[in-house]
């Protein structure tokens, strides 16, 4: 044999001695559930249902931190709302036991105040009337100054969900929920409005005017005309209006009933800035969570920011610095862009979903920490699912998009234990009823069998 044959098959089998991890990596068998979960794993593999849509689960034992079962749990999803956990997380970590209503400085005959992006000033659900009383009563000339501030929309929003409730604009200082309420009654020719500040702009819609959505109120989308459609029934509607500073002032001084004079923020050596308190944390931890109020868990990272710098309400900052200080520990960093998760833009593990649970069953009391949760068969979004007359075994958060749905939570099962869980649907093409029902079939063979 001559030496170059000899040499060209030496090469040849060092190549392959190379190669052959590759062909190996590419063949390897799926991982093979932990032990005591081969019957879960076979239940949610052989789903007609799950089957057809990516996949994600994890579950893990709160006492021990040990995991149960995990499929897919090292995957990035796209989380929804589940998101507002991270939100709650920065909550927790950067506000005290009440909200920040607004920043102020006292000068010798005026009094300067901007936002801090409480959104509780006449809400319609959780109304706070402590910032309203302090400016009404105020012997001082009002003069409001705005602040930096996110834009009105997040990153990755649905521009066209506009009109409806669920998006409403983010803010500095918001009134009424940067939301229009309407109550219409059968035959009336227009709702009755709340504020009424917006009745003169409300109006019956054009015969032209397209409404191939079925909506009762459609907004204008660059200016805060609405037009009201035709219904032989009673109704009540909730559309967000487009936020400004000068429509802020015309509300405050509609509603306060005395002069607010536009000003600039400059802060001067002598100026002592103080904090107004409000409502308590929890009254808005709870409404955000267990009905997934999108417009709260923004305002709460604007909070937040506020308790970082009170001239400026950046959450990407409240990001980076929860990221920086208090979530090193997840298994696989959260890519994380807004409070609500609203935008397609996040995206999740299921796992690093568990270990936040995780974080916060060890960090806050169970009973004040399952009561802010939507409960199977009490309360929120999980009132219709997961019932038992006996009372609530699953707490969770749910999160849904068009074409994903996600629960995340605790559950207690039959033999006593509290399970965290993950559980995370993305890119469905059933209905999402289906999905939920299918993954109640599943959680409900976990409480029976674990």
């Amino acid at each position: 044999m001559s030496f170059f044959r000899l040499l060209s098959r030496v090469l040849l089998g060092l190549w392959c001695l190379n190669a052959a991890p590759v062909f190996a990596q590419k063949k390897a068998p799926p991982a093979t559930p932990k032990v005591g979960a081969l019957w879960l794993d076979q239940l949610i593999r052989e789903s007609v249902i799950l089957r057809q849509h990516s996949v994600g689960v994890c579950l893990t034992d709160v006492a021990s931190g040990e995991p149960v079962y995990e499929l897919n749990s090292d995957k990035y999803f796209t989380p929804a709302s589940t998101m507002k956990l991270f939100s709650l997380y920065a909550g927790l970590h950067m506000l005290p036991d009440s909200l920040p209503s607004l920043h102020y400085v006292v000068r010798p005959d005026s009094l300067l105040f901007w936002g801090t992006g409480d959104p509780t000033m006449l809400h319609g659900d959780i109304p706070s009337g402590r910032a309203l009383a302090f400016l009404q009563n105020r012997p001082e000339k009002l003069f409001y100054a705005p602040v930096p501030c996110a834009v009105a929309y997040g990153p990755g929003w649905t521009w066209d969900d506009y009109n409806y409730y669920f998006q409403p604009e983010r803010g500095p200082f918001p009134i009424y929920g940067h939301t229009v309420r309407f109550y219409a009654k059968a035959g009336q020719p227009l709702p009755r409005v709340y504020p009424s500040f917006f009745r003169s702009l409300t109006e019956a819609a054009p015969i032209q005017y397209p409404n191939t959505a079925e909506d009762h109120v459609r907004r204008m989308e660059l200016e805060n005309r609405f037009f009201v459609f035709p219904s032989p029934k009673n109704w009540i509607d909730e559309t967000p209006f487009r936020s400004s500073t000068p429509l802020l002032l015309q509300l405050l001084q509609d509603t306060l009933r005395r002069p607010v004079v536009p000003a600039a923020l400059h802060l001067r050596a002598q100026d002592s800035v103080r904090t107004l308190r409000g409502l308590p944390v929890d009254s808005l931890y709870r409404r955000m969570l267990r009905v997934s109020d999108n417009f709260l868990a923004e305002q709460l990272l604007l909070m937040c920011a506020s308790s970082l710098s009170p001239d400026s309400l950046s959450p990407n900052r409240v990001i980076r610095s929860m990221q920086a200080n208090y979530l090193r520990n997840l298994p696989d960093a959260p890519h994380w862009v807004d409070g609500s998760g609203l935008s397609r833009l996040n995206l999740v593990t299921p796992r690093t979903l568990v270990a936040l649970l995780l974080n916060l069953h060890a960090e806050v009391p169970e009973p004040r920490l399952l009561d802010w949760l939507a409960a199977g068969g009490r309360q929120g979004t999980l009132k219709r699912v997961y019932r038992d007359p006996r009372g609530p075994w699953l707490w969770g958060k749910t999160g849904t998009l068009t074409n994903n749905h996600n629960l995340c939570g605790y559950l207690r099962t039959k033999s006593g234990r509290l399970l965290a869980f993950s559980f995370m649907n993305n890119n469905h093409v059933a209905e999402t009823s289906t999905v939920r029902k299918e993954m109640e079939r599943v959680l409900t063979q976990v409480r029976e069998r674990m």
